[in-house]
């Protein structure tokens, strides 16, 4: 049964996975990443897939579920960025 501290959680963690969605369809559909800051969005990236290890290491099903998304969409975004930079 979840209690507040889980839901709180899971809010969050819907909340800044949500947040995400509308940059990586658009980076996509545009493949317009001249704004995207390549070290920012490793870092990001890297962060998040650290954030994913600590859930799984604490089996925690909310930090799990949205960091796998939020590493997809980042991880995402980065290589679009990476192949732009490679075409220059």
């Amino acid at each position: 049964m979840m209690n507040i501290v889980d839901y709180v959680g899971s809010f969050a963690a819907t909340c800044t996975t949500i947040a995400f969605i509308p940059q990586a369809i658009k980076s996509y559909r545009t493949r317009d990443l001249s704004g995207i800051s390549l070290p920012m969005y490793t870092i990001f990236t890297l962060g998040v897939a650290l954030w994913l290890a600590y859930g799984l290491l604490k089996q925690d099903w909310p930090i799990i579920i949205a960091n796998t998304i939020t590493v997809a969409l980042s991880a995402m975004i980065m290589v679009l960025k990476i192949m732009e930079m490679l075409k220059r």
